[in-house]
């Protein structure tokens, strides 16, 4: 079994490497296939946990991470863990490579879920791994699985231990550690990060599990080739939910069989693959990393005038499940933001497209999103606006409350008018062209300019015009020292 195993993946390597000779390959892959002797699980348990590896150099994929000479193997050369982190999505290895590493150590595994356990639990945990240490010298691994579900209270608990050295802790997250997991903490940990399954991976682990014993080898299926890719591209790097799939394929598969009454072993096709999958669902979290991850690809792709990449991002968001009015929301933002007056129409627009999905919800709402993203997209860029807001803002805080200059203030009282309130105030519908030249700012700002108008777009019309203004108010205001030296 394990050479079939190793010539399938080398034949998979050799043709996706056409440059890479088999002999290097099988150099480069060996590792991943040293299946130890182990006891037979239950067929009832899923296929998922049946086929976890059983030591790292059957771990397949991470290979930053687990390959010759990486991270993990080096300090497993030197007999002892530091507290980990995994951070990376489901079903790319995070508890198997906690298992195995418990294993490799000869340490006292204990899983630990943040969903079902609390601080009690971690107190008898503690007891124990005292005790183990105390009478037998051994070291207690803790796998924290969703560690990141923890509160910072919570997660406070495991700090004096950790730092003892009297746990070895391995906290499992889908979740940014920089965000979910309390600084102390993670200053204790090493972060180790794991990547989506490629699908060349997601195949190798999907044939070990149709000709394996441990999993589905005892029906002794034959899968197609196209079902496999297939398969190993639905699963979406996810190793486990491509185990679930092809374990309801075979079901499919053997059923199938039976209704023909086949002699032959049953075979998992793509008609068999594409029913198991049913529908295709994508790797997202509404309050998560990969939320986050989405809206700054489709923010920056519409900064940077890429409708295409801005449409797509779009798509992915959508049918991954977000809110479309909270992408409605964001699009509203990035219209003042990125584009201001360089076409103040986007902001209607935006506004509109809410409106419409108000409306018509989903899936008719939709296409104003799209229509929306692509007028962003190719509208005049302008963050002249966005960038005047940060330097109001920093004069207002580092001045405070400077007070309105006298003339621009109103004198509904005569007190008022007697203090000086409104006086020498000019009025612009009285001037020509309707301009004036006076102090607007406080006497401190005098002279600050906040808003510069780009050259794109609408926003280049008012750049001509606001330096057309400031040259004829220069040119008044030399005449009128002219005047005033020139008097007798």
């Amino acid at each position: 079994m394990r050479k079939k195993i190793l010539e399938y993946h080398l034949d998979h390597v050799a043709a996706s490497n056409p440059g890479q000779s088999k002999s290097n390959a099988e150099t480069a892959f060996t590792y991943l296939f040293v299946f130890p002797p182990m006891q037979q699980p239950s067929p009832h348990i899923p296929l998922a946990e049946r086929m976890r590896p059983a030591e790292l150099d059957e771990f397949v994929g991470q290979e930053h991470l687990v390959g010759e000479g990486r991270f993990l193997r080096q300090i497993l050369g030197g007999g002892k863990l530091p507290s980990l982190l995994f951070w990376g999505p489901p079903g790319s290895g995070k508890t198997s490579l906690a298992t195995l590493l418990a294993r490799a150590t000869a340490s006292h595994f204990v899983f630990f879920s943040a969903v079902l356990s609390g601080v009690k639990e971690i107190r008898q945990i503690v007891e124990q791994a005292q005790s183990l240490r105390d009478t037998e010298q051994r070291a207690t691994i803790l796998f924290v699985d969703e560690i990141h579900r923890f509160n910072k209270g919570q997660q406070d608990a495991f700090l004096p231990h950790v730092e003892s050295g009297l746990l070895t802790l391995i906290g499992a997250t889908t979740e940014n550690p920089s965000f979910a997991i309390n600084p102390p903490l993670l200053s204790r940990c090493q972060v180790l990060v794991l990547h989506p399954l490629e699908p060349g991976h997601i195949k190798t682990v999907l044939y070990r599990a149709v000709n394996d014993t441990r999993g589905l080898g005892n029906l002794h299926l034959h899968i197609h080739e196209d079902a496999l890719a297939y398969l190993a591209e639905a699963a979406d790097g996810d190793c486990r939910r491509a185990l679930n799939f092809v374990e309801s394929a075979a079901s499919l598969a053997v059923d199938s069989g039976k209704q023909r009454h086949d002699t032959v072993a049953a075979a998992i096709d793509l008609t068999c693959a594409r029913e198991a999958v049913q529908e295709r669902t994508l790797r997202y979290d509404a309050d998560g990393e990969e939320h986050y991850n989405l809206i700054s690809a489709l923010h920056k792709s519409l900064r940077d005038s890429d409708p295409d990449g801005a449409v797509y991002w779009l798509g992915r968001m959508l049918i991954a499940g977000e809110d479309p009015l909270y992408i409605a929301r964001r699009m509203i933002r990035f219209a003042s933001e990125d584009i201001g007056n360089a076409d103040p129409q986007a902001l209607q627009i935006t506004l509109n497209c809410r409106e419409a999905y108000h409306l018509l919800g989903s899936p008719e709402g939709e296409l104003a999103l799209y229509q929306a993203a692509v007028y962003l997209a190719t509208a005049p860029k302008s963050n002249a606006v966005y960038a005047l807001t940060y330097k109001v803002r920093d004069d207002i805080r580092r001045t405070g409350s400077l007070p309105v200059p006298l003339h621009l203030r109103n004198a509904p009282t005569k007190l008022m008018k007697e203090l000086g309130y409104g006086k020498g105030y000019q009025y612009a519908h009285d001037e020509h062209d309707a301009l004036v030249s006076q102090q607007h700012l406080p006497e401190q700002l005098a002279g600050t300019i906040y808003y510069e108008p780009s050259n794109r777009g609408y926003e280049a019309l008012v750049r001509e015009r606001l330096y057309k203004w400031r040259q004829i108010l220069k040119q008044r205001a030399a005449q009128h020292d002219n005047k005033k030296n020139s008097a007798p």
